[in-house]
């Protein structure tokens, strides 16, 4: 069975050789839709959805894994950030709070597509605005939703977390493991 993995993310990578020892690389750039009328559960396992696709029209005869995290609080979704600023205003915005975050994942093969995701509960501790400016001079945070990768330094920021850690980075591998069994 080929696989192929519908995401450039390095960190979605690594947590997938953990499942599967050979697989590709394939990114198709897609605009990513987030339906506003969906639950955010719903709405972001469409947008895992929208990357797979684009890669399976490309590879009809692969398994095909893509997904999508987004950060949310209180119904506002916390994208990757536009700059230094933004990604300074989210943080912020998140100091002290919990926030969801869900990873959406769809697979694909053949004639059958199977979507899923999952949220984890995650509170940030109280940030002061050096540390919001100090984390963001990493520049870790720019390329990450919510602002920050919990694999890094961004760890730090945090107080307590509620549900999968590998759903936090961005592939819920046990979740995923057992689903492609079943698939």
């Amino acid at each position: 069975m080929k696989y192929i993995l519908a995401s450039k993310s390095p960190r979605r990578q690594e947590l997938l050789q953990r499942i599967i020892e050979n697989f590709e690389v394939d990114v198709v750039d897609t605009e990513e839709y987030v339906n506003p009328e969906l639950p955010l559960d719903k709405a972001i396992e469409d947008v895992a959805k929208q990357k797979g696709l684009a890669v399976f029209k490309k590879h009809p005869d692969a398994t095909v894994i893509s997904a999508d995290t987004i950060v949310a609080m209180n119904g506002v979704i916390y994208g990757k950030p536009k700059d230094e600023a933004d990604a300074k205003r989210m943080l912020k915005e998140l100091s002290g709070e919990y926030h969801d975050v869900i990873t959406g994942v769809c697979l694909l093969k053949e004639d059958k597509c199977e979507t899923f995701s999952v949220t984890s509960k995650v509170k940030f501790l109280p940030l002061s605005d050096a540390e919001v400016n100090a984390y963001v001079d990493t520049k870790e945070p720019l390329d990450k939703a919510g602002a920050y990768g919990i694999q890094g330094y961004g760890a730090l920021l945090i107080e307590k977390i509620d549900g999968d850690y590998y759903t936090i980075m961005g592939l819920p591998i046990s979740l995923l493991n057992q689903r492609l069994k079943n698939f």
